[in-house]
């Protein structure tokens, strides 16, 4: 959690007698030579930086926490080259002994000490995400390739697992469909036909179809509401998610599209 690593940085405080920024210059930034990764400080545009954003139908600036809380559960400032860097070296036994290395690789009912585990097809990687204000990240390593990969955002309007998924697909040659960014016009007359609840047997939830004016609604059970986009006959996507949805009214049938996935259902 992240009150673990705050306690972990005030630890590591008390035993090096050295402020936590000076504790990571010292065994992590200069050993490793990392240009652009530091402690941060006060957002400052003239050095390069940027504020972080939250899309909600528009653009809103994120409020800023102040980097004398996070310590170590979310003040550093970094880039994806710096990042990977980092991820081999700590996985390769060049900032801990490989046996704790090992220990950290080593997970629990989905719990591991600093790292979780990714499964992409027959291919494993270890790494973790992390998220202050409207910034987020994504970083794995897999071992067996020796590939890192890295995400940083300062505001996002889609999925960073799905931009994930599509470098990975594109790395290792599988498919990958990429999603429509376009938006087409749809009147609420028209949604009238994909109204309903859907099921299919090999889901384990049924979908709501509902609409409000003219923007369609896709529901799961237990789940909220996802206000879908038509971007083609026919077709709704929610981005963030990488749901795609395609109707046939003539069949009553929904295909489901998600994460290399594809289920067939039936309106009830």
């Amino acid at each position: 959690s992240n009150s673990n690593y705050v306690i972990l940085s005030i630890i590591l405080e008390k035993i090096y007698k050295k402020t936590y920024p000076e504790i990571l210059n010292e065994k992590i930034i200069n050993p490793l030579k990392l240009k652009n990764t530091y402690y941060g400080a006060k957002i400052n545009l003239a050095n390069n930086e940027v504020n972080s954003y939250a899309f909600t139908g528009i653009w809103l600036k994120q409020p800023e926490t102040d980097m004398s809380i996070p310590l170590g559960a979310g003040g550093i400032v970094s880039n994806p080259a710096d990042l990977n860097t980092f991820i081999a070296a700590l996985l390769n036994g060049k900032l801990v002994t490989p046996p704790s290395v090992e220990l950290m690789k080593t997970i629990k009912d989905n719990y591991g000490m600093g790292l979780t585990k990714i499964p992409f097809y027959n291919h494993i990687g270890f790494g973790h995400g992390g998220a202050i204000d409207g910034f987020t990240s994504l970083l794995f390593y897999f071992p067996s390739d020796q590939l890192s990969v890295a995400i940083t955002s300062n505001g996002n309007n889609y999925e960073n697992n799905q931009i994930l998924i599509a470098l990975l697909s594109a790395y290792y040659n599988k498919p990958f469909d990429i999603p429509s960014f376009t938006e087409i016009a749809v009147k609420a007359e028209d949604l009238d036909q994909y109204l309903g609840t859907y099921g299919a047997a090999n889901f384990p939830m049924k979908i709501a179809i509902t609409k409000k004016e003219n923007v369609l609604i896709a529901q799961a059970t237990g789940q909220g509401p996802l206000e879908l986009k038509a971007t083609a006959k026919n077709t709704f996507e929610f981005n963030a998610a990488g749901i795609v949805l395609e109707f046939n009214p003539a069949t009553k049938q929904m295909l489901l599209k998600q994460g290399g996935g594809k289920y067939t259902f039936t309106k009830e």
